[in-house]
């Protein structure tokens, strides 16, 4: 017998932030190991810290969108494609 487990929704509620406020936020919570890139393990993990199932799927079609030079990482020119999916997957809204 299979032991069942329930997700706890958190909301729906959004975070509201400006491009320049995104960018600080995404050094600060999502660069680990602070090299100005973020890597698919990294924003697997802050997938995964938004209770997100799936979270390494979801942070290999996250850098499938926001990584536009395939070169294994975002980096500050492709951040508002990492802009897009933080939308969808992590809560967040941009606000011009």
């Amino acid at each position: 017998m299979g032991i069942l487990k329930l997700r706890i929704h958190q909301g729906t509620s959004k975070v509201e932030m400006t491009m320049e406020e995104f960018k600080k936020w995404v050094l600060r919570n999502l660069d680990a190991d602070q090299d100005g890139k973020i890597t698919k393990d990294e924003l697997a993990e802050a997938v995964g810290r938004r209770g997100e199932w799936f979270a390494g799927l979801k942070a290999w079609k996250g850098m499938r969108s926001a990584d536009s030079n395939r070169n294994g990482v975002v980096d500050d020119i492709e951040i508002t494609n990492l802009a897009e999916f933080a939308q969808k997957h992590l809560g967040i809204m941009i606000k011009s």
